[in-house]
């Protein structure tokens, strides 16, 4: 006696879920410009060493026999594999079978997936192509009755972003939960016009609000990125796929391990001359941030996250000799790089990612406070503000300042945490104070200047005096700054910096989760 009866029976049911769902879905799905699921799988991880969890997972129907006829395989496959060599737990939406949308199956195996990876302590990754959620209408009929309803596996959802990176692409069209999965992530990427993300459809939304929108309209990548709901965009799955790996060579597997430092192909003490004239003399002229980043941090390391978002707030992960660091900084070409409501919000939530995962910071400052007025003011600025200044606050990584010129108001002075030491130094660029003297000046000397008989001269001379002690020398003289540098030495300086942080940190979960 032998089990080969029952080992045919594996294989012809193992050769029936990887048709997926059938082969003219199969080629519905190529027409679109879309990989399926196993494609997908096997551009990402490392070769050979794919092994899946619930193959059989389905829909069986049998014959008047009680014999197999044929399984529909559940619109989900998950299981473990490598990324570069690092264990990983993946899950991903087949939209061949039902469009993506839930069934019993693929909740339970997303469910499961995430409960591994929580277990394993490995990164979760989600390649969405669907909904994801919680079924559609027509289920109310094949079930014969509603429910209260639920998120399936919420819970595992919020405790991975506290545990293990989380890194989501949307490969397709994404609709409900599949779009919360999308933004409940460390990280997402969404490819430029293949995939869209929405909470609800175009029929969904012309039903019940009387818009008439197309897919692409309602959330495609201009305003999905513009809104924050994805931090990256690409051109292609390939180039998704890559983004994917990229990311993870930033992060930890788990709370409980350091970021993973590589061999530096960057000198250390590499100087940059250009950077003596990078901040023009005009202090409302703007300058090229990114030509900064360039310039201090690992050639090549860095990448920023959510650029069209908040665009006067820039985020990236990076590289200083080899080490991962979270790169905050303004951009003076939008709102003269001031806070706005939504960039607060996009700081706060990069501050929180770097101390989930240790990443220390670098923050090169130039900010000019809240961006003023009132549509600032309707969107809450001062509340979201106080959010972000509060994560900086409560942040435990190592944190480095380089004031690289403005740094005015409350937002300026949330360029570091204040209850505890911290590296900061400036360059002869630096302009602080609580408010800017063109801005401040006919404020405080209103009454004087209302009583004089030539306003616009004695303006100029209380300019000129207010100047004169303007110097961030004099701030340097009280010892307010720490250190004035010549700006071809910052890298040089934050590479040390760098080095002393990494043999400071400690492994562990920060003192409070992750939030999206």
């Amino acid at each position: 006696m032998t089990w080969d009866p029952e080992l045919e029976e594996l294989a012809r049911r193992t050769e029936l879920a990887e048709r997926l769902g059938g082969e003219e879905r199969v080629q519905r799905q190529h027409a679109t410009g879309r990989l399926t699921v196993r494609e997908r799988i096997e551009g990402l991880v490392d070769p050979g060493s794919w092994r899946e969890a619930g193959t059989l997972t389905g829909t069986a129907t049998y014959d008047d026999d009680g014999n197999l006829k044929d399984v529909v395989p559940a619109n989900s496959v998950t299981g473990s594999a490598r990324i570069d060599g690092r264990r990983v737990v993946l899950a991903g939406d087949d939209f061949t079978v039902r469009g993506g949308a839930a069934d019993a199956g693929i909740w339970a195996k997303q469910v499961d997936a995430e409960r591994r990876a929580l277990a394993e302590r490995v990164p979760m990754i989600r390649l969405l192509d669907g909904t994801g959620g919680g079924g559609s209408v027509k289920s109310l009929e094949d079930f014969g009755r509603t429910y209260v309803p639920f998120n399936p596996g919420w819970d595992v959802m919020v405790a991975l972003l506290s545990e293990v990176p989380v890194v989501t692409a949307a490969l397709g069209p994404v609709a409900g939960l599949g779009a919360v999965r999308l933004v409940t992530s460390h990280v997402s990427v969404m490819v430029r016009d293949l995939s869209q993300v929405f909470v609800a459809g175009p029929a969904v939304v012309a039903a019940g609000m009387g818009e008439t929108v197309d897919k692409e309209s309602l959330g495609g990548w201009r305003l999905a990125a513009r809104a924050g709901t994805v931090d990256l965009v690409v051109d292609s799955e390939a180039e998704a796929f890559e983004l994917v790996r990229r990311v993870l060579s930033y992060f930890p597997q788990h709370t409980g391990e350091l970021p993973p430092v590589v061999a530096p192909d960057d000198p250390v003490d590499r100087r940059d001359d250009a950077l003596r004239s990078l901040v023009p003399r005009e202090r409302r002229s703007p300058y090229d941030v990114r030509a900064l980043l360039t310039a201090v941090l690992d050639v090549g390391s860095v990448l920023e996250l959510g650029r069209q978002h908040a665009p006067s707030t820039v985020t990236a992960l990076a590289r200083l000799a080899g080490r991962p660091v979270a790169v905050l900084a303004s951009d003076p070409r939008f709102y003269g790089g001031g806070m706005t409501a939504s960039g607060a919000d996009k700081m706060a939530r990069f501050v929180d990612l770097a101390d989930t995962f240790r990443l220390p910071v670098v923050h090169l400052v130039d900010q000019p406070g809240f961006v003023i007025g009132a549509a600032s003011e309707s969107a809450g600025v001062v509340r979201h503000g106080a959010r972000s200044l509060a994560a900086v606050e409560q942040s435990q990584v190592p944190w480095a300042s380089v004031l690289v010129r403005r740094c005015f108001g409350v937002a300026g002075a949330g360029h570091r945490p204040l209850g505890r030491w911290s590296y900061r130094i400036a360059w002869p660029s630096g302009d602080w104070g609580s408010l800017p003297v063109e801005g401040g000046l006919e404020v405080a000397f209103k009454r004087l200047l209302a009583e004089s008989e030539d306003a616009a001269t004695l303006k100029d001379e209380i300019a000129a005096r207010l100047e004169s002690v303007r110097s961030p020398f004099r701030t340097a003289e009280a010892f307010l700054v720490e250190e004035i540098v010549d700006p071809a030495d910052t890298r040089p300086l934050l590479c040390e910096w760098a080095e002393q942080a990494y043999a400071s940190l400690t492994p562990g979960a920060s003192r409070r989760g992750m939030r999206p």
